[in-house]
């Protein structure tokens, strides 16, 4: 398992946002797009592709400690804030209406309704080709 993985990996797990990280790398001092971090992120065949260093990934691991914990003079709850991130990863949807749902058919039973073994309705078959002679282009003489 390599840094990038390890980086991927504490993204999901903490439900991170690209701005987020970029928040957590400026508390201790350490400035990253979000472009380069992106590059972090892509699979090892992308051409973008780079290599998370060891001193990128223990600048994060700093930064998420006071991010998560706070610092001396003012400590943080670690629960608290990944709840707060929970909440704000949600989708949040005010003022659309909640849709109720309503079955498009009725579902209790009714007697004989069996759709398994109901008689198939017979029809009538119509024949639309007209019988055709082949002549495979020989030339048959008899």
């Amino acid at each position: 398992m390599n840094n990038n993985d390890i980086f991927k990996k504490l993204r999901v797990a903490l439900m991170l946002r690209d701005d987020q990280i970029e928040e957590i790398l400026k508390l201790v001092d350490f400035r990253m797009s979000k472009g380069e971090l992106g590059n972090f992120f892509r699979s090892e065949d992308h051409p973008k592709y780079m290599e998370c260093g060891d001193q990128v990934l223990r600048n994060f691991l700093n930064g998420l400690v006071i991010y998560l914990r706070g610092t001396k003079e003012s400590p943080k709850i670690p629960a608290e804030v990944i709840a707060k991130h929970k909440t704000e990863a949600r989708p949040k949807m005010e003022g659309a209406p909640k849709k109720e749902f309503k079955p498009k058919t009725d579902f209790k039973k009714k007697p004989g309704s069996n759709l398994k073994f109901a008689p198939k309705k017979q029809t009538k078959k119509i024949e639309i080709v007209e019988k055709v002679q082949y002549k495979n282009g020989k030339n048959t003489k008899g």
